[in-house]
């Protein structure tokens, strides 16, 4: 998306959903944790947009970049398309602290965000709440840490 059709598009969620507030990062849509099911129930259910299909989730590893800097954080990012309308990509973002990164499983909205949830919480420890099965998925039960996470540090063969 363009920056003009991205700033477009965070009109038209204000308007529809005046209690909350977006922001824009380059072509991505920032979403707070507390909103993102309601921004994804809005696009999906909108005749202009219907967003059908989440084709990618993942999530990011920020870790602080020490001294004085800011605190690290970890964001989910979402990919959203609409196979009926054939259009998209729409970007969502949204940031959690590293210390307690948990946001709202989209999952009754996507059946297909079950196991790419599964995959942020085994690797980045991101905790979808809501989610209908959240367990490891890449790594085994009793696995210490998270893989993808910048500090993680593997453990000597």
């Amino acid at each position: 998306m363009s920056f003009a059709q991205i700033e477009e598009l965070k009109a038209a969620i204000e308007r529809d959903l005046p209690d909350l507030t977006l922001q824009v990062e380059g072509s991505t849509l920032i979403v707070e944790a507390k909103d993102l099911l309601r921004v994804c129930r809005f696009l999906k259910d909108a005749p202009a947009y219907e967003m059908d299909d989440l084709s990618n989730l993942t999530a990011i590893d920020y870790p602080a970049a020490g001294g004085a800097g800011p605190p690290g954080h970890i964001d989910v990012v979402y990919h959203l398309y609409s196979m009926r309308q054939k259009h998209g990509p729409i970007a969502l973002r949204v940031k959690l602290p590293r210390d307690n990164p948990v946001v709202g499983s989209v999952t009754p909205l996507w059946r297909g965000a079950e196991f790419q949830e599964r995959e942020a919480y085994d690797l980045f420890g991101v905790i979808f709440e809501g989610h209908p099965d959240l367990r490891r998925i890449l790594m085994w039960e009793g696995f210490k840490g998270h893989p993808m996470r910048k500090d993680y540090v593997v453990e000597e063969q």
